[in-house]
Order: structure tokens, then sequence, then C-alpha cells
């Protein structure tokens, strides 16, 4: 028998409203926030997972609540360094069939089923976001918020990127947008390319 398509989606109303309920609730009492993005791939002892563990710490003993994907690699890193440092760190992970799951470096987390809505709790009360090297996903994170930024949806605020050396073709195909005018040129000024966790900090306290 053919599932009923039409009421199955007015049902999955109800499920996505819980949702913007709970994350937002959760939000309202850890702002400042900053957003750290990166690669569930990465392995405890390759530079990048030490770099974005040492990013969480900095960032909590300033004062921030770190937010990540809540999965393992640099997220897990992030989440890491921030509790560690007993800031507070809190994970939005994501039902996948693969390579998602849960760290344990968490004050605070949720699960979502749905990708639209993890993506607005990541931008509603984020101070700043930091990019570590990362495939797809990251990269999906990535432009959605640079593209909120650069069409006024969002307040623009601190974009970091962790790496100048993974992201050089990145930095590189950016100019090449320029070129053909497909982004003005100031909008490169929507993005940082650091190399140190002190960095990070840094760039977002100066704004």
């Amino acid at each position: 028998m053919a599932r009923n398509l039409k009421n199955y989606d007015s049902w999955c109303i109800f499920r996505i409203m819980a949702e913007f309920v709970e994350g937002y609730e959760m939000l309202e009492q850890s702002t400042p926030c900053v957003v750290v993005f990166g690669s569930a791939r990465i392995l405890q002892d390759h530079p990048t997972y030490k770099a974005a563990e040492e990013t969480g710490k900095l960032l909590a003993q300033a004062g921030y609540t770190v937010i990540s994907g809540g999965g393992p690699g640099a997220m897990e890193a992030a989440n890491k360094g921030a509790k560690e440092a007993g800031g507070r760190s809190i994970g939005f992970n994501i039902k996948l069939p693969f390579e998602q799951y849960t760290n344990p470096y968490m004050t605070q987390s949720m699960t979502f089923d749905y990708f639209f809505i993890r993506k607005a709790m990541f931008v509603y009360y984020s101070q700043a976001f930091v990019v570590f090297p990362g495939g797809f996903g990251t990269m999906d994170e990535l432009y959605d918020v640079i593209t909120l930024m650069q069409t006024g949806k969002i307040e623009k605020c601190p974009l970091i990127i962790y790496d100048k050396k993974y992201y050089q073709i990145l930095y590189t195909w950016f100019e090449h947008f320029i070129k053909e005018k497909m982004i003005d040129k100031k909008d490169m000024e929507l993005v940082s390319f650091v190399n140190t966790p002190q960095e990070v900090v840094q760039k977002i306290q100066e704004k």
C-alpha cells in the first residue's frame, strides 16, 4: 500500500516546530556563541584536531559558548577543548547513515532530523564562525553562512577559515569569482584566513 505523502507531510510540521522550539530555547541561554565547522573524518592525532581543540579551549576561556555539529573529528575537538576548559559546549547533531555519532564532550546537545533546521540553529545566535578543513558538508555550511551575510539575511560577523594551505584553492576560487564579476571584490572582506587558534580568537575579538 502506498504511503499517504500528503498526510505524512502534514504531520512533519509538528516535528519541525518541535525542533525549532527546542533549539531556540537551548540557544537563548547560551550566548555569546561561536560555531565551529569541520570534517568528521579528522582523527585525534591529526594537527587539525589539535588546532580545533585548542581553539575550543581559547574560545571558552574568552567567554564564548562553543557550538559544533556534535559529531567526531574537528567537531569533537572543539567541543572537547571548550568543555575541558570549563566552558559551555553545545553539539547540534544530525541523523546520518554513516560517520556521524554524538561525541562525549558536550554540556548540551540536540539531534536533528532536518538539515535546514540545524542550519538555522547554527546561524541564529552566533557571533562568529570558524571553518576548519572539511569536505562537502563543511563547504555547504561555509557557503550557507557567507551567502546569508552577503545578502544581508544575517548580520556580518567574523567568518574565519582555518589553514591557509588547505584552503588555498578556495581563496583562488574566490579570486576567480571576482575576475569573472560573479562577486564583488568587497565580498572577500566577509572572510578571514588564519593559521593559528590564537588568530581565531583575535579576529573574533577585533569585531
